[in-house]
């Protein structure tokens, strides 16, 4: 039973990498002659960019109980990725590592790798409202969804599009329904809401902190709020950030997962 909630802990999404994964270095001009499919795979490839290392604080806030996070994540293009993390300490070298559709997790207190079945994909990472399904399929939006938008004009003052994104029907999806919302201006985005069966709301992310990167302005701080959990969140903090640095897939190797730096 033990071993089954380190595993349940274990668990991970780092949709934290794809989640905020979202545009290009500068806004092309024109932006209001984008196509609904254009403006997604800008959004997406934010804080991406061909590679990328961050460091990045969490807080976990539940009904119950809280704790904070520190992170490294290593990332290549959309199909790999390594999460370490650094703090508490008590913690510090457990490691997530996503190759293509495939993750596996370090447990440095029983030196055991697992490989996540398809069974756990749901499951929370280390308590967080992210999850494993959010690390390997957000990476693919272009390619799982149709994509249209919504909603075109001004809120709050703000010119926005309302990006609507429906799971093609071969796509294995949970979700039934994404919508984004983004600044015409700049392309950033300022929410994310997820939507289940009977088009009820599952989850928001909210986008804010602005800062720059490697002379990139991109979402420093996401929080992430459940629907029927209102009071519970999952805050995440980029304190470092930079983009385009050396990795290659063999970078993404099992024994790097298990190598505590």
């Amino acid at each position: 039973m033990a071993d089954r909630v380190r595993i349940d802990h274990c668990v991970t999404s780092i949709g934290l990498i794809a989640a905020l994964s979202i545009l290009p270095l500068v806004p092309p001009a024109g932006l209001s002659g984008q196509s609904a499919l254009e403006i997604v795979d800008r959004v997406d490839r934010l804080m991406r960019g061909e590679s990328s290392q961050a460091r990045v604080s969490m807080e976990i806030v539940t009904e119950n109980w809280s704790r904070s996070l520190d992170l490294e994540i290593w990332s290549l293009g959309t199909e790999y990725s390594l999460v370490r993390l650094l703090a508490p300490p008590r913690e510090a070298g457990t490691a997530t590592l996503m190759v293509a559709q495939e993750v596996w997790n370090y447990l440095p207190r029983v030196d055991r790798t697992i490989k996540v079945p398809p069974s756990l994909m749901m499951g929370s990472w280390m308590g967080s409202h992210f999850t494993n399904d959010d690390l390997v399929k957000e990476g693919r939006l272009i390619e799982d969804y149709d994509i249209s938008i919504a909603f075109e004009g001004a809120r709050d003052g703000v010119q926005v599009w309302e990006i609507e994104l429906v799971p093609k029907p071969e796509a294995p999806i949970v979700w039934d329904k994404i919508v984004w919302q983004v600044r015409q201006a700049d392309l950033l985005p300022t929410w994310a809401r997820y939507y289940g069966e009977g088009d009820e709301l599952e989850r928001t992310m909210t986008f804010d902190g602005y800062r720059t990167f490697g002379g990139r302005l991109v979402p420093a701080l996401l929080t992430v709020i459940p629907a029927d959990k209102p009071r519970e969140t999952t805050t995440v903090r980029y304190d470092e950030l930079l983009f385009d640095i050396d990795l290659s897939p063999d970078f993404f190797s099992l024994r790097n997962l298990r190598t505590r730096r």
